[in-house]
């Protein structure tokens, strides 16, 4: 039976699963979200098997991941799976996902949460993720992988709970519960207001145009060899663009509340992930 994996992923983690979980569901196909989001069509998908794949941002689902499920005709599928890809914090995001799809008189069959590297440098914390801890995070998701396949072939019911994230809030469970409903408004304000638009350049940029050429949202452009992030283009917040500077020169401002350590942190990028694998999710020949 047919499977159609929809993937979003900006700095690889997300890409992998897909990928390798292509590898193990026989007559699957990969589908790049953005690439039918940057269309002005209808969205249809073709397989009795949908699945989705997408890193969390801000507790919940990717703001494309969301407006997706919004513009897309679900009525093919039979089975619907989803994996989230996240670096330590807890997932919010699969009870929206729920609410998404039962307006289209659907539901979520099976969900996951993977942990993988963390690609968020602005914390004062933040350490990029070495050679041995991405090798034995990788070790860990290839088991998970191979039970997540079984239960999709077999199109079982698995709606796992979220209890192996390493950081979440530690304050009295009242605390906890604003500051949760504060990370999701944040997010929600965010898309309601276009985006973020944090981002710049220090004096190590070389107007190599890599960020340009990664932009998931196509917001950056290069003017005289050096990024703009054009206010009136939406940003996604993949984190391609910092992640993927060969030199480290992109940087997040501070925010209200947000103090940004990105002049000091280091950066990361999944090692299977190539500059040019991230593009391709915007052109035709992506798949």
């Amino acid at each position: 039976m047919k499977t159609e994996i929809y993937y979003f992923s900006g700095t690889g983690n997300s890409l992998y699963v897909a990928r390798e979980l292509q590898k193990k569901i026989p007559n699957s196909s990969l589908i790049p979200i953005i690439r039918l989001l940057n269309k002005n069509m209808n969205i249809k998908t073709n397989a009795a098997v949908i699945g989705f794949v997408f890193p969390v941002h801000a507790l919940t689902i990717p703001i494309s991941v969301k407006r997706f499920l919004k513009k897309v005709d679900i009525s093919t599928a039979e089975y619907i799976f989803a994996i989230a890809t996240r670096g330590s914090t807890f997932f919010r995001g699969f009870e929206l996902m729920d609410q998404l799809l039962a307006r289209k008189k659907k539901q979520l069959h099976a969900h996951f949460i993977l942990t993988m590297g963390l690609n968020d440098p602005k914390h004062e914390s933040y350490q990029d993720p070495g050679d041995d801890e991405i090798f034995r995070l990788e070790t860990i998701v290839q088991k998970r992988l191979n039970s997540i396949k079984n239960i999709i072939l077999n199109k079982r019911i698995s709606r796992e709970k979220d209890i192996e994230y390493t950081v979440g809030f530690s304050y009295h469970p009242l605390i906890n519960y604003l500051l949760e409903k504060t990370v999701l408004w944040g997010m929600a304000f965010s898309e309601y207001i276009g985006g973020v638009n944090y981002f710049y350049t220090d004096d190590k940029c070389t107007g190599c145009g890599i960020c340009e050429e990664i932009c998931l949202a196509q917001k950056i452009k290069m003017r005289d060899k050096r990024p703009v992030w054009q206010k009136n283009v939406f940003c996604y917040m993949c984190y391609a663009c910092i992640n993927f500077c060969p030199v480290k020169a992109i940087q997040i401002n501070s925010i209200p509340g947000v103090k940004s350590f990105t002049t000091t942190s280091g950066r990361y990028s999944h090692p299977y992930a190539k500059v040019k694998d991230i593009a391709l999710q915007k052109k035709e020949e992506a798949g």
